[in-house]
């Protein structure tokens, strides 16, 4: 019996037009497959179409004998360009068979074979002018791929350069084709009307195409060449099956589709590629030593191609994440007798009816690539894990007879290109922190990415081209030597390298402190990422690594730095280098504490490195990271490099002020969000917590789980104190000169407020040093004397447990009269807040909303005074209409829903604003549900003070355990009587203990979401439950047992998001 295919609710006249942004459909096709599952049908155009959106299903509707390719809108108005092209053609028109037949021999293994060198050639082009450009280049990833990739098929179908590489201004058949393509994907969204009266630049695109691919056509008729290239396989070749040749309209059409299918989705397939291995620095190192030990230092042959397996095995796991088609259109055969076909055994799918394959959803079916789907993970795609696969699993080359007949090109042109870029440099992101984004047109790419490019092993960019075609070993430059030599002779100062690894920016700030320092001691310090020193650890100078671990990883930009010091595999590798390592930590992750940077300087020990110091460690649940930096680097550091004297006066930052012009500059490392509403959510008396819904910056995207970061301001009451302090008007304006070691903008005009509002830490607590700097700028000696008492004895009880910030202390000591620039450079730049998203993108992608706690509390310092929370106060004061900059930050590790929705129980576990993301987990669970699907119980168990006071989204969470959503358990810290008896949320959780289990036993995963108190106290009751179990069954655990179990279930089937 056929059951109905779920789907929304069309409206009159429009149907489901407005689920689906017709530009970018990809992320809305996903939202909507997560909502109803499997197949779900939409209708648009006036017609019904069906959405395929896994395996199973996928492995029906590739059935050749019963369904085949449909041609999409978009390419219906391509074909108006390139009529019955390969690409367009309908699968019964004449000429898509006889151009087939004729053109396959042309794609195979030996014509391909040699296309090579042509290949190789473009790619050089490519590699010599990055080389050229040099590291500091910030490379447009897609948009160079793309010329790359174009002049590849041109050269290699056409015989034509276009030469884009050396052209500012684009070959007009190559702007015709891009704008002809932009146009017919625009012609969809309009009605036919209006795309009759916008026809004329569309025409004129066609005919300069088609006037070009002519004019090809008759110079080599004209003068006509022994060479197998695709021209030939057209102009020569005949059908085996009739004996008839192409004519040269369909040589022409089918000339200018190479050229458009052939170059759009390889740039992309690269683009993905560099932005996958960038974010995964074990497959990136993987990679690069594999072309090593293939390729070595000689140049990339045809023979290397097939000897790369990881190379291919990453080329398919980008196709298989981010397929540049994101998918194809399909119905029931022409000559197929049957008017109806059954898929899934029980929808109906009938004659003339669109089916549209999701990729996206696919290619990523838990079913078949587990709960790790998502994951860039190229060892599933090595050659027997890849045979394995379910025919429907990988289909980003489209089906059968009518996918890709190009596909074996593109494989060689794409691995080519690697060997050679991997052979060559080193790659870093331009901004560690860059999360995908895409930019959609016929086919998909990342959009904003930007990468760097570093020539590996001392190569000289003057040598590169000979490195290219001839082999060579690996030598230190003229240029090196040169570099090297004005390094240690520069102004008589001597070289240091300080190297961070830094998210927030806490450690950017401390190395950028010790350059100014370093300064100040006769060194010149050049500052710069962990990742730009890959290969690169300069000797015979100090080098200082400062970095921070997240959870035991390290930060975006010192991934590709371990990756690469993990695989040294000389154990003197790093003979002649002097290092010295400072790192922070926080002890909420006890296993992984200080990971990172004891990594790091015990790895450099056993590559031969010379250690100048004991490491320095710095937790930073302390809140005193700043002043134990100090404590080291005059204590130890300095010390062991002989620096026993006192620094010269170079500490500060030289600002020239200037209150006469106006002038802002932005932060560019977010984006604008408009902020929709912002409500309180508890009853007046209460410690306030507030619930903010954001319209996103367009293109930006998020998942259940993910976190929404806020570049705050800091409170106008602050900045008041500060300008009052120093003595200058609201309007005025600081220039911070260029050269300074800060992260503060220089060179030109800023004002003061916009300076001290968005780009400092105005409450940041005091170091020991920032205090004995304060003192020396005193010139009444009994304030100066009660400062340096706050430096010494008093430090952690006077300024460590009050928090007081240097402007604390030059307010409290008006006879300091320390210089501005020594006050900014005693503030670490301004950092983002992370927030945990509180709504599900299935309600709307366009939105997000997240729920916080204000912090306003009074002053340890003083008691006139409050402390602000920065973050959490800017956001109380934004109301409707006000734009924030904020960006979105995945969630790392498996704090989602479960993949299997359907049969894992979800067992959540809060407190406080804790409940945020759980709000996301359950506003989803509730979409899903009422479009039909069965979901697995989900258990949610809160910790609040009372019922009537500080129960957030009551109203809300008791409509969705009525709806049967999810089942809720309290626990009311003042008001136990109403939850059991309990105050505390892990009593509850014991309260409730065999519900937690059988949830649990039928594979139920755990979720927990508050401060570390929470966090601490939820594992201790896991562990108790679990050993209560046991007991009852009369078969007790051990201590380390237990211990033992719950190791096991972390990340996988616990997850926690724990905050101070």
């Amino acid at each position: 019996m056929t059951e109905p295919i779920p789907g929304p609710t069309g409206l009159p006249f429009i149907g489901n037009a407005n689920e689906v942004d017709l530009s970018n459909s990809g992320p809305d096709l996903s939202r909507l497959a997560d909502t109803y599952g499997p197949i779900f049908k939409l209708r648009l155009g006036g017609a019904d179409r069906v959405f395929i959106s896994n395996v199973e299903l996928m492995n029906e509707v590739i059935d050749e004998k019963r369904f085949d390719k449909i041609i999409s809108p978009t390419v219906l108005h391509i074909r108006e360009g390139i009529h019955d092209g390969l690409f367009t053609a309908h699968s019964d028109e004449p000429n898509w068979g006889l151009a087939h037949r004729i053109l396959m021999p042309a794609f195979g293994p030996l014509a391909i074979r040699g296309m090579f060198d042509e290949m190789h050639d473009l790619a050089s082009q490519l590699v010599t002018k990055w080389a050229r450009f040099g590291p500091k280049e910030r490379i447009d990833v897609s948009a160079d791929f793309t010329r790359l990739t174009l002049d590849s098929i041109a050269l290699c179908a056409m015989d034509t350069r276009f030469n884009s590489f050396y052209r500012d201004e684009l070959h007009p058949f190559v702007k015709a084709m891009n704008d002809f393509l932009v146009e017919s994907g625009r012609r969809t969204q309009r009605p036919a009307v209006a795309n009759y009266f916008m026809s004329s630049k569309f025409k004129a695109d066609i005919e300069v195409m088609q006037n070009v691919a002519q004019e090809v056509v008759q110079e080599r008729r004209t003068n006509p060449v022994d060479k197998k290239d695709l021209l030939n396989s057209m102009l020569y070749g005949k059908d085996p099956q009739s004996g008839k040749g192409l004519d040269d309209q369909g040589i022409q059409n089918n000339m200018i589709t190479f050229l458009i299918a052939g170059h759009e989705t390889t740039a992309g397939l690269l683009s993905f590629l560099y932005y996958n291995l960038l974010k995964n620095p074990a497959a990136y190192r993987s990679v690069q030593e594999e072309v090593d030990k293939v390729v070595g230092r000689g140049p990339v042959t045809v023979e290397h191609m097939s000897k790369l397996p990881y190379v291919e095995a990453c080329l398919r796991e980008t196709l298989r994440l981010t397929s540049t088609i994101p998918g194809f259109f399909l119905g029931i055969r022409h000559d197929n007798p049957n008017d109806v076909e059954i898929i899934g055994g029980k929808y109906e799918i009938k004659r003339g009816q669109v089916m549209q394959t999701v990729l996206a959803k696919i290619q990523r079916d838990p079913a078949v690539f587990g709960d790790d789907a998502e994951q860039f993970k190229p060892e599933r795609m090595l050659e027997e894990n890849f045979k394995k696969l379910p025919k429907g699993a990988w289909k980003p080359f489209g089906n059968g007879a009518r996918g890709c007949i190009g596909r074996a090109f593109a494989w060689q042109e794409a691995t080519l290109t690697v060997a050679l870029l991997m052979q060559n440099f080193n790659f870093r992101l331009d901004d560690p922190s860059y999360q995908l984004q895409i930019k959609s047109t016929l086919t998909i790419k990342p959009k904003d990415f930007y990468m760097h490019a570093q020539l590996r092993d001392h190569i000289d960019p003057i040598q590169l081209e000979k490195n290219l075609y001839v082999s060579a070993e690996p030598k230190t430059s003229p240029k090196d030597n040169k570099i090297r030599a004005a390094a240690s002779t520069a102004k008589e100062k001597k070289p240091m390298t300080i190297l961070y690894g830094s998210n927030a920016g806490t450690c950017e700030a401390l190395a950028q402190a010790l350059a100014r320092a370093a300064s100040s001691r006769g060194y010149v310090a050049q500052v710069d990422t962990l990742d730009s020193a890959v290969d690169k650890v300069p000797p015979n100078q100090p080098v200082v690594l400062i970095c921070s671990s997240y959870e035991g990883q390290p930060p975006d930009n010192a991934a590709h730095f371990i990756e690469w010091l993990g695989k040294l595999s000389d154990s003197k590798k790093l003979e002649g280098v002097k290092y010295a390592v400072f790192g922070c930590g926080n002890h909420d992750w006890v296993s992984t504490f200080h990971r990172i940077p004891k990594l790091l300087d015990e790895t450099f020990v056993k590559r031969g490195a010379t250690k100048i110091t004991d490491i320095g460690l710095s937790d930073v649940a302390e809140g005193d990271t700043f002043g134990d930096f100090d404590k080291w680097q005059d204590e130890q550091f300095w010390l062991s490099l002989g620096e026993t004297g006192e620094a010269e006066e170079e500490y500060g930052i030289d600002v020239e002020i200037d209150t006469g012009s106006r002038r802002s500059t932005l932060r560019q490392d977010v984006k604008e969000a408009i902020v929709l509403s912002n409500d309180l959510l508890t009853a007046e008396g209460e410690p306030e917590k507030r619930h903010i819904a954001l319209q996103l910056p367009t293109g930006m995207e998020y998942k259940v789980g993910d976190y929404l970061a806020v570049l705050p301001l800091n409170n106008r009451h602050n900045i008041k104190r500060v300008l009052k302090w120093a003595a200058l008007p609201w309007d005025a304006m600081l220039t911070i000169q260029t050269g300074a070691n800060t992260t503060l903008p220089t060179g030109h005009p800023l004002s003061a407020i916009d300076v001290l509002g968005a780009y400092v830490e105005l409450g940041q607590p005091a170091t020991r040093k920032n205090i004995t700097k304060i003192a020396a700028s005193c010139d009444d000696e009994e304030e100066k004397r009660k400062i340096l008492d706050l430096a010494g004895n008093g430090f952690e009880k006077e300024v460590q447990a009050k928090r007081r910030s240097p402007l604390d202390i030059l307010e409290e000591f008006p006879s300091a009269k320390l210089q501005l620039g020594d006050f900014l450079a005693m503030l670490p730049p301004m950092r983002i807040r992370q927030y945990s998203i509180s709504s599900s993108p299935l309600a709307d992608p366009t939105k997000a909303t997240i729920t916080y706690a204000v912090l306003d509390a009074p002053s340890k310092s003083t008691g006139d005074k409050r402390f602000l929370g920065v973050a959490s106060n800017y956001l109380s004061e934004v109301s409707e209409g006000d734009r924030i900059h904020v960006t979105v930050k995945p969630c790392h590790g498996g704090f989602h829903p479960p993949k299997d929705i359907e049969n894992t129980p979800a067992i959540m576990i809060c407190a406080g604003t804790g409940i945020a993301p759980f709000r996301g987990f359950i506003e989803e669970r509730n979409i899903q549900i009422k479009a039909g699907r069965k979901l697995a119980p989900a258990l949610l168990f809160i910790g609040c003070s009372h019922p009537e006071k500080d129960k957030l989204f009551s109203k809300e969470f008791e409509q969705w355990e009525k709806d049967g959503i999810v089942k809720l358990f309290y626990a009311f810290s003042k008001a136990k009587d109403q939850s059991k008896g309990v105050r505390h949320v892990q009593d509850r959780l014991w309260e409730e203990r065999e519900t937690v289990r059988e949830a649990f036993k039928n594979g139920g995963k755990v979720y927990v979401c508050g401060s570390s108190a929470v966090g601490e106290g939820v594992a201790l009751m896991m562990k108790k439950i679990y050993e209560d179990g046991y007991d009852a069954a009369g078969k007790s655990k051990t201590e380390e047992e237990v211990e033992g179990w719950f190791q096991s279930i972390k990340n996988d089937r616990y997850s926690s998001d724990v905050f101070a």
